[in-house]
């Protein structure tokens, strides 16, 4: 009888989710309303055991209607089930010591398994190792699937509706990186023929006995041409990959072993589905911008210089040039196949100049993005001009959303909080980018003083609390913005993206 492997010999991967409320108001919090894992083996990526249990929150009213439309998981269903304490040592004993492996679990299913421990008064489970698939696939197979969600990669891959449930969910995000490991797998091995170069093909042509022979893939093959986000990967050769009993695809997480420098002409080679190989080496790496995935606008591509005082910044219009019947949207080519929802003035893409907005409320760099950099936003007044044209954008958008049959909420641009009478507002987002680990903003921020005189600002480092103490309530900011579309952990609606701020000094 084989050993009971002790926490600092488990090898397997643990592939877990959680489904959880949804938060109703500031503060509340999140509580778990399923947990689901299974452990993998790291050689064959079969699965070995698998666990799951709906999990009855400390307060059923936190099972909202928004949490119901999230999951599906209803107070009814929740309300026999164990509380979390109860099921604490089995989670514990799942996770602890071992590798853990989700999609986006370092920003949120990490963050709750330790609220829940932390909770109940007990130390949490500790990992190995991270191995997070949207920050990971992003990376290594590139924004081909279009907003890298589960539901969309699934939909990519044809491989079945996203449930919103742990287990489900948790067994299709383990089709989907082994589905992403072929095609990196096959690009690699491959890469002439399925991106249609026909130079320098690995495969050679019918010999003269009408028989063909694959050859070795050629040192040098290893860039995938095919996404320009995507990185270096081994030069593996498919030889031997049919003999395997289970016929596992490549592990897209062994894309370290290798590399140009390989030796390919040594016959023992590392085993490319062993994902044990990464135990030592695994980390989490942070995607290096804000504006990614769903939330993902279009860059500009050059620097234009700036009419200040003007809205003659690139196509940008002022509110009395726009005319709500020119107002339209359209379903526009985004990543490899994919769409998106784009908000057009007659046939060119809508951007907006809103001169003195007033600040209803500062700063907010509470949320982080996926780098870990605070996702910047601040709320400011809209007049009436603005909400029509937003409103009009927001039905145009909504429309084609609607037809697209997403499971997602759609949020109205304009908020209106009933507490100030007849006082409609707007939250505009600052984009941030990060290069080796250096934040920067990516508006424009200038500085207007009390003779009008506009200075561009430079500054030497991010920090959120330096900005919010230049953009506070009560101050004014000329704006210029674009109208995003976004699809985001079952929101959607439209994000205004300030390219330029002109902060008005008191």
């Amino acid at each position: 009888m084989a050993p009971t492997p002790t926490s600092d010999n488990r090898p397997e991967i643990c592939f877990f989710d959680l489904e959880t409320t949804v938060p109703q108001r500031r503060g509340q919090g999140y509580s778990i309303l399923e947990f689901g894992a299974i452990l993998v083996c790291p050689k064959r990526l079969v699965e070995l055991h698998s666990y799951s249990s709906l999990v009855r929150p400390d307060d059923l009213s936190f099972v909202s209607p928004a949490s119901v439309r999230c999951n599906g998981i209803t107070r009814e269903a929740v309300v026999s089930a164990p509380s979390f304490s109860e099921i604490a040592d089995k989670v514990h004993d799942l996770l602890h010591g071992r590798v853990w492996a989700g999609h986006n679990i370092v920003r949120f299913d990490c963050v709750r398994i330790r609220e829940a421990f932390e909770k109940i008064g007990r130390a949490p489970p500790e990992p190995k190792g991270i191995i997070d698939s949207l920050a990971l696939l992003t990376q290594r197979f590139g924004r081909r699937a279009g907003n890298m969600k589960m539901a969309t990669l699934a939909n990519y891959f044809e491989i079945g509706v996203q449930s919103h449930r742990s287990l489900d969910d948790v067994r299709m995000n383990l089709e989907v990186v082994k589905y992403c490991a072929t095609v990196l797998f096959l690009e690699s091995s491959l890469p002439d023929i399925l991106t249609g170069n026909p130079q320098g093909s690995p495969i050679s042509q019918s010999s003269d006995d009408g028989k063909s022979s694959p050859e070795q893939p050629s040192p040098n093959m290893h860039t995938l041409s095919s996404s320009p986000t995507s990185e270096n990967v081994p030069n593996l050769s498919p030889a031997g990959v049919g003999n395997s009993e289970h016929h596992p695809r490549l592990s897209l997480l062994t894309h370290h072993i290798g590399g140009a420098n390989a030796d390919v002409s040594n016959p023992v080679q590392p085993d490319p589905f062993n994902m044990g190989l990464l135990r030592n080496e695994i980390k989490t790496e942070a995607l290096q911008s804000d504006v990614t995935m769903e939330e993902k606008t279009e860059q500009e591509s050059q620097d234009i210089d700036i009419a200040e005082g003007s809205s003659s910044y690139a196509g940008f219009l002022a509110l009395d040039e726009v005319s709500l019947t020119s107002v339209n949207a359209s379903l526009v080519p985004y990543y490899h196949g994919t769409q998106r929802i784009k908000l057009l003035h007659e046939n060119d893409g809508l951007q907006l100049f809103c001169p003195c907005l007033r600040v209803r409320f500062g700063v907010n760099g509470k949320f982080l993005n996926q780098g870990g950099w605070p996702r910047l936003s601040f709320v400011v007044d809209a007049s009436p001009s603005l909400c029509e044209i937003l409103n009009a954008c927001d039905n145009a958008a909504k429309t084609i959303f609607e037809d697209c049959r997403s499971s997602s909420v759609w949020k109205p641009i304009v908020g209106r909080n009933y507490r100030y009478i007849n006082n409609p507002t707007v939250r505009l987002h600052i984009p941030t980018v990060a290069n080796d680990n250096i934040a920067r903003y990516a508006a424009e921020i200038h500085q207007k003083d009390s003779s009008g005189t506009v200075q561009k600002l430079v500054f030497s480092k991010f920090d959120a609390a330096e900005l919010g103490n230049l953009i506070r309530g009560g101050i004014f900011v000329d704006a210029f913005f674009s109208l995003d579309t976004y699809d985001y952990q079952q929101n959607a609606g439209i994000r205004l993206v300030a390219k330029k701020l002109v902060i008005h000094s008191d």
